[in-house]
């Protein structure tokens, strides 16, 4: 029973999957006969290296919301790492850019530790935890920078190519992003980690009662997520050759809507890793794509707001449906 009943649940998913994956050539489709600059090399190029610091976060708010929780601190987080990473550099102009990556991963760390321990140890809930945290930081970039920039011309050349250089051709966001799904996909399909973190979110009380910590993988999915908004806090001031206070400002609605437009439940233990780089795909494309084809920037926000909700309406009617199917094979 148990092993139909995932065979049936796989299925459930791989359609959605198929019917995103088709939504996505559609659309391309479309906006090709508007533009035929849109499916140029470059334009391609362009567009995964727009969706590649998207992609590289929604990793992280996967397993958050795998376990019935959430982040909304991601923006703030990006804003304080990518402004102590731009000052140290421009302070020091010979660190080397490795460093600057793992100094901004352990601030984001830092940060995702603190809010995976009010949730998991002190029970307070993911919104309220992460909601104060996202001021907390948010305030503390400002106090750092004293309200300051950190320009282009500040920083030093090597640092910049974190996000600007290339190997054999490719952009470093873009391999960066597809090293971390790949180490995403292994852990989660492979780890018993992986596992256990679909096991909290399907059933909370039942993962606790068979053994599985509870409170240590809950807290390690949000460590996990700070950890790539630190990372992805050096890459952004990197690529766009900026650190300010505001940067990433409701950054991290843009990172939920991505992961939700690739099927992730918002009630947890359901979603694929599979499912989310589409999700990813898709809200990059429309943000490389609108302009391009002359959609007013009222109207773009608009348009996008649209599909997210239709997303969201879809994931609702499958995981019913899928619900009810279940119910009427155990009755039978």
């Amino acid at each position: 029973m148990l092993s139909r009943m995932r065979r049936m649940y796989q299925g459930a998913e791989s359609f959605r999957e198929l019917g995103l994956l088709g939504f996505i050539v559609l659309v391309s489709a479309g906006i090709q006969l508007r533009n035929p600059m849109f499916l140029t090399a470059g334009n391609i190029n362009t567009l995964l290296v727009h969706a590649s610091i998207l992609s590289i976060l929604v990793v992280g708010m996967l397993m958050v919301l795998l376990t019935r929780g959430i982040d909304l601190s991601i923006g703030s987080t990006i804003a304080l790492s990518g402004m102590v990473c731009a000052m140290t550099v421009a302070a020091n102009p010979g660190v080397p850019p490795i460093l600057s990556l793992l100094q901004g991963i352990m601030i984001g760390l830092i940060i995702g530790t603190i809010i995976g321990l009010l949730v998991s140890r002190f029970n307070v809930l993911p919104i309220i935890a992460s909601l104060g945290m996202m001021n907390i930081v948010r305030g503390l970039t400002y106090v750092v920078s004293g309200g300051r920039w950190v320009s282009a011309y500040q920083m030093p050349r090597p640092f910049l190519q974190i996000a600007t250089g290339r190997i054999l051709g490719v952009n470093h966001l873009i391999i960066i992003a597809v090293v971390i799904y790949l180490i995403a996909y292994y852990f989660l399909t492979y780890t018993r980690t992986g596992r256990q973190i679909y096991a909290v979110g399907s059933n909370p009380d039942a993962a606790e009662i068979s053994g599985i910590p509870k409170k240590r993988v809950i807290c390690l999915v949000y460590m996990i997520m700070g950890a790539l908004a630190g990372l992805a806090g050096v890459l952004w001031v990197a690529r766009f050759a900026s650190a300010q206070g505001n940067t990433a400002m409701g950054y991290e609605l843009n990172v939920i809507a991505a992961v939700v437009l690739g099927g992730v439940s918002l009630t947890g233990g359901s979603g694929k890793l599979s499912g989310v780089i589409l999700g990813a795909l898709l809200f990059g494309m429309l943000s490389n794509a609108l302009p391009l084809i002359d959609v007013s920037p009222f109207w773009q926000q608009a348009i996008q707001g649209v599909v997210i909700l239709t997303a969201v309406w879809i994931n609702v009617v499958v995981k019913r449906r899928n619900e009810q199917q279940a119910l009427l094979r155990r009755e039978i």
